[in-house]
């Protein structure tokens, strides 16, 4: 057998992995001296290479060796006394080696372990060297690997995109040609000619006016004519959300809608001295069945929805302007400022109700809305404007007592005419007419009720109750019958809605009953 340094590191190298392999490859022991025979074997094949394997370039030469001298040792002691000092080969632990008949154990926590870094480890493919931009020689385009549906979808969109355009031109086009009579007449500002800059112009306005429909209420007159017949010289517009209704959601229930207390009497009372106008932000398909059910005796007399209200730097405005109405004796009663910014001078804004069963605020406003409809004033932004920065209900209260005691005063005084401007002096401004002055059969003289103490405000005060019970008594009685008749004229008003768009759906394809009859008579004749 040959030495180690004779055999060179490659011969040794492929002995060792022979070695360990047929070693790990006689597992079991019933075979290991057939495996010990075949390591025997392995090693003496490699024991004498006929052609020792030729250095890789990379690894330094091998010093030849020197030639022997006379004195030194023949070569075959040499031999005996390497083999002599080798180590001998280590036999391997087998019961340390898997065992693989229960299947090929885990890697988990190996490779938990960090064992498997992928930053050390090489790449196992050399990257291409780069060509300077240029596609390599055989290479197909970047086009060859794009899908048949990939291009018909980027031909569509090319072909979007250039419809869009199209479209985009001669729609501007279209836009600026010249004004009609009518567009001349509200846009004088902008001449009609044939110039570029010109047709710019009328195209923006045209567009702006566009906008603007988007933005404005739907109609420039929200309300009708004010009816003569209708004795009501103020109109009184409040809001729904969270001042007539309070909803919320909740887990339990879902949507739930909950009425503020004293509604009925807010609005059944004040009806007989306003005009009151509902105006709201909410949809006319969510907020119409919600009025119906909350007033169903119409003392609301004009419902107005979102559709009404103005769209303004990103806040809906309720713009009292588009009433219809003087807006001297309008007063609006509204729980968000922002929805009032239009008109503040007529705005009246109370905190948001959130369910309270016990809230009053509502009702405490009724004494000072009768007292502005009882004193007949020309301005009631003249009123309001007394009253900003205070609590209404309160500061109300406060001049009423003192217009009431120094009332008491000018009686015991016998000044009965002083007591009225008295009161309207403490309470804001001289009224303008005193219609309450003149009383209706069955009540009393206000000469002799100034005379027993009674002021003003109290005569209005139990007239308009005496009004209030008398119409909650009729409602008791034939409130019942009068919804049965609202209701049957809406489903007669239905049917006869769906019978006209019948016909004239279907009188396209037969004829009406005076062709027929114009046909029968040309046929007799």
């Amino acid at each position: 057998m040959l030495s180690r340094a004779a055999m060179g590191p490659l011969g040794l190298r492929a002995a060792a992995l022979a070695s360990s392999s047929t070693i790990r490859s006689c597992a079991v022991p019933a075979v290991w001296s057939r495996c010990m025979s075949a390591t025997r074997d392995s090693k003496s094949r490699f024991s004498k290479p006929q052609n020792p394997p030729a250095q890789k370039p990379s690894q330094p030469a091998s010093k030849p060796s020197p030639e022997p001298s006379q004195d030194a040792p023949a070569q075959p002691s040499a031999e005996k006394e390497t083999t002599h000092d080798a180590p001998q080969e280590e036999i391997p632990d087998l019961s340390k080696l898997p065992d693989l008949t229960q299947g090929i154990p885990s890697t988990l926590e190996y490779e938990t372990a960090g064992a498997t870094d992928k930053s050390s480890l090489h790449p196992s493919e050399e990257e291409p060297p780069k060509t300077g931009g240029k596609r390599p020689k055989g290479e197909l385009p970047a086009s060859a690997y794009v899908s048949s549906t990939e291009r018909r979808r980027q031909k569509m969109a090319w072909w979007a995109f250039a419809l869009t355009g199209v479209f985009t031109v001669a729609g501007t086009v279209y836009l600026g040609r010249n004004w009609s009579e009518e567009e001349l007449a509200k846009n004088p500002e902008v001449p009609n000619g044939w110039s570029l800059t010109l047709w710019w112009k009328r195209a923006m306005a045209r567009m702006t006016d566009t906008v603007e429909y988007y933005q404005e209420p739907a109609f420039e007159k929200l309300l009708p004519d004010p009816d003569p017949s209708f004795e009501r010289p103020y109109t009184l517009v409040i809001s729904l959300e969270d001042m007539l209704v309070h909803s919320e959601w909740t887990r339990e229930h879902g949507w739930r809608i909950a009425k503020r207390p004293g509604v009925d009497y807010f609005l059944h009372y004040l009806s007989q001295y306003y005009e009151i106008v509902l105006f709201t932000t909410v949809p006319f398909a969510t907020g119409e069945p919600l009025v119906r059910k909350l007033d169903p005796y119409r003392f609301i007399m004009w419902p107005l929805f979102r559709e009404a209200t103005k769209y303004q730097d990103g806040e809906i405005v309720k713009d009292l302007s588009y009433l219809n109405r003087d807006l001297s004796k309008v007063i609006i009663i509204d729980t968000n400022p922002k929805h009032v910014r239009a008109q503040p001078e007529n705005a009246i804004i109370l905190p948001k109700w959130t369910g309270d069963p016990k809230d009053k605020e509502l009702v405490s406003l009724v004494p000072f809305l009768e007292f502005i409809h009882a004193m007949q004033y020309s301005d009631v932004r003249k009123v309001l404007k007394s009253f900003e920065g205070t609590h209404i209900p309160t500061e109300f209260a406060r001049r009423e007592a003192i217009a009431r005691a120094e009332h008491n005063k000018r009686i015991q005084a016998k000044a009965r005419q002083s007591g009225m401007s008295w009161l309207s002096s403490h309470l804001g401004l001289k009224p303008s007419s005193m219609s309450l002055m003149v009383a209706p059969e069955g009540e009393e003289d206000p000469q002799e009720a100034f005379a027993k103490g009674k002021m003003l405000h109290d005569i209005a005060r139990e007239r308009g109750i005496r009004n209030y019970l008398m119409l909650e008594e009729e409602i008791r009685k034939n409130g019942e019958k009068w919804l049965k008749e609202e209701q049957e004229a809406m489903e007669r008003a239905q049917k006869e809605a769906m019978k006209n768009m019948k016909s004239s759906f279907f009188g396209w394809f037969t004829p009406s009953e005076k062709e027929e009859s114009v046909s029968t008579q040309s046929k007799r004749s």
